[in-house]
């Protein structure tokens, strides 16, 4: 699959392995609540040239954890490629704007842009929500700024069409990789294209997505993302990870907005001798089957509660080796 994008950061792994047409792998860790740096690479070093790139979360499910932006920092110092989380739920646009510019400093290419969580279901429900922008309208100033070396400063409506004229120059321009967030779908849904389209049109160059082990279901999404034309200039990364037993892939169906688990993965971790490892089995087969279906540039692996067992799941797919 070819894939045109404007001025992609090929200093970027990750960006380097999906160009070149290459099944990517990127994982997820949510930073500690530490003020120290030793419990984030902890939970990091297993994934050191397994994956392409590893995503620090932004206040998940909103509750309080070490910075994204200086998790993304340690990472990148340490060798590990981040893919750092933006939330518009907490910080206004300076803020944010200024925290874009701090990793782009930081020579840290890879961003994720979303909306965030209510924090009514976190660790600080009384805390202010702020969402002064849009997930499409970051999108928006990052892909600016990156490609045009400009702060958009002073526009409500920011549009792939039009900015406000009001701008700022910067010295020296960030080089973003901007993805974006998606739920697969099987059938075409009126706000769900609109909504893809618009990041698209905004800038977004990858999308990883929820969590789904439905691979007929990831087959008919990856079909429309086609036939739709969005394959043409974004990546697709699939979400996916070890599932570390029967119990807690019933919770995640039933209590992440999105997560899809048929009832015959459920089965299987049910009936296995040992949860765990079938649950590695499971991601291994959908690693192998994801690899070979067009649409899909690569895979999202999640696991909280089980990070240690995304390396024995890419290892046994044979996807090991990320040189």
């Amino acid at each position: 699959m070819t894939n045109q994008l404007d001025s992609p950061p090929i200093e970027s792994q990750l960006v380097r392995r999906l160009l070149g047409g290459q099944f990517a792998l990127t994982a997820e860790v949510t930073p500690p609540v530490s003020a120290g740096s030793d419990e984030l690479l902890a939970k990091a070093e297993p994934l050191r040239g397994i994956v392409d790139a590893v995503n620090v979360t932004d206040g998940a499910s909103a509750r309080v954890h070490l910075s994204s932006v200086i998790s993304a920092a340690i990472l990148n110092a340490n060798g590990i490629e981040p893919v750092v989380q933006f939330t518009c739920r907490d910080r206004n646009r300076i803020a944010l704007i200024s925290d874009l510019l701090g990793v782009g400093a930081q020579s840290i290419h890879n961003l994720l842009i979303l909306t965030g969580d209510d924090p009514t279901v976190g660790d600080q429900p009384q805390a202010k929500p702020v969402f002064d922008l849009k997930s499409h309208e970051l999108i928006t100033i990052a892909h600016k700024m990156s490609q045009d070396g400009i702060i958009p400063s002073k526009s409500v409506k920011m549009t792939a069409e039009g900015v406000d004229p009001n701008t700022r120059k910067i010295e020296t321009p960030p080089k973003f990789f901007i993805g974006a967030a998606d739920v697969p779908t099987v059938k075409i849904d009126e706000q769900w294209l609109v909504g893809l389209r618009k990041k698209k049109a905004c800038g977004a160059q990858f999308i990883q997505t929820q969590l789904s082990y439905d691979m007929d279901l990831i087959r008919a999404y990856a079909n429309l993302l086609i036939e739709e034309g969005f394959t043409e200039n974004m990546f697709f990364l699939i979400g996916n990870g070890p599932l570390p037993s029967a119990r807690s892939a019933i919770w995640m169906r039933e209590n992440l907005w999105g997560v899809v688990v048929p009832d015959k993965i459920i089965k299987r971790l049910e009936t296995a001798k040992d949860s765990k490892l079938e649950g590695i089995r499971i991601c291994s087969e959908h690693l192998q089957e994801l690899s070979q279906i067009s649409g899909v540039a690569g895979a999202h692996l999640m696991a909280p509660i089980n990070v240690k067992s995304i390396p024995a799941s890419i290892e046994m797919a044979s996807l090991g080796n990320r040189s």
